[in-house]
């Protein structure tokens, strides 16, 4: 097994969907055959947009891809997909971040150009510890003391008490704490913290928005932590959309249901034009697989 880096532009030609699965041509199959079980990062060139690295996720297997010839598919293992608090860029204050991209004379070699690529640990460890650092600058919502978050980055070294701490920082990857804390905070960035039914964006004495970031399709139905199936909403209605008490047409229409018992209290609740307040760029819009979900799951109509 080994690491790896995928490169990925919102404008892709190929079939990829990140938290699913990666479309790739025959040429890089034997590299991204190494990745499997283990850990890639997702970058974007910077030709292609501002994200540099920008998720991370572990590769299931890699099957072919049946609808094209020659075109192989890495599928993700499902929950395992995380995007970044902080996008990393290619360069910072200390230079290249993936350092084994550099020649023998210091210079950036023709590797930076594969879009699939292995990743040193080292490497993959200085692009995690700053687009996941440790420090949650999130404030707590309450003055109730919040968990602590085990260390997210991996361990370098091979001594035994070293090799136990590096399990365990693999595993706090895929804890619940670390992966909340990323996606309520991906998720309020793109909402500007401002509830997406109501409008409301209340800020407490704390500095700490009083909204939350609400799975459309839930974790435990295998909704991905992603801002296309998040939605920030102030608590009461956090709670109404869980219940199926309100939800979103594909054309992001309101929805309220006719079980509600007082429906003209929630609808005074709800922003004038009756449409869902959302982030500016597509992408971050919900994405109408996760709203259908929502309706004929959870929405009582």
């Amino acid at each position: 097994m080994a690491k790896g880096v995928f490169l990925h532009r919102a404008d892709s030609i190929y079939d990829d969907r990140p938290e699913e699965r990666y479309q790739f041509p025959s040429q890089y199959l034997s590299r991204a055959s190494q990745f499997v079980g283990d850990w890639v990062v997702y970058y974007e060139p910077v030709k292609a947009g501002k994200k540099g690295y920008f998720a991370i996720a572990r590769v299931e297997e890699i099957v072919p891809d049946p609808t094209i010839a020659n075109m192989y598919l890495a599928l993700i293992e499902p929950g395992s997909y995380l995007p970044m608090e902080y996008t990393v860029p290619f360069n910072d204050h200390d230079g290249l971040v993936e350092r084994g991209l550099l020649n023998e004379s210091g210079k950036i070699s023709g590797r930076a150009q594969a879009a699939v690529r292995p990743i040193s640990l080292e490497d993959f460890n200085r692009i995690l510890e700053r687009g996941i650092p440790d420090v949650d600058d999130m404030l707590p919502r309450t003055d109730a003391s919040e968990p602590k978050v085990v260390e997210s980055h991996f361990s370098e070294t091979v001594e035994p008490f070293i090799f136990d701490q590096e399990r365990e920082r693999i595993s706090s990857i895929s804890n619940r704490l670390v992966r909340d804390r990323v996606f309520r905070k991906i998720v309020l960035d793109a909402y500007d913290c401002r509830c997406a039914i109501t409008g409301f964006k209340f800020i407490n004495g704390g500095g700490r928005a009083e909204v939350e970031a609400a799975h459309i399709k839930p974790v435990e139905a295998n909704g991905p932590d992603i801002v296309a199936n998040g939605i920030a909403l102030s608590g009461t209605v956090h709670w109404m959309f869980d219940r199926g008490l309100v939800s979103l047409s594909d054309n992001l229409d309101i929805l309220v249901s006719r079980q509600v018992n007082d429906s003209d209290r929630i609808w005074s609740l709800v922003n004038p034009s009756r449409k869902a307040e959302l982030p500016r760029h597509p992408t971050l819009r919900p994405h109408p697989r996760f709203l259908e979900w929502h309706r004929q799951n959870c929405f009582k109509c």
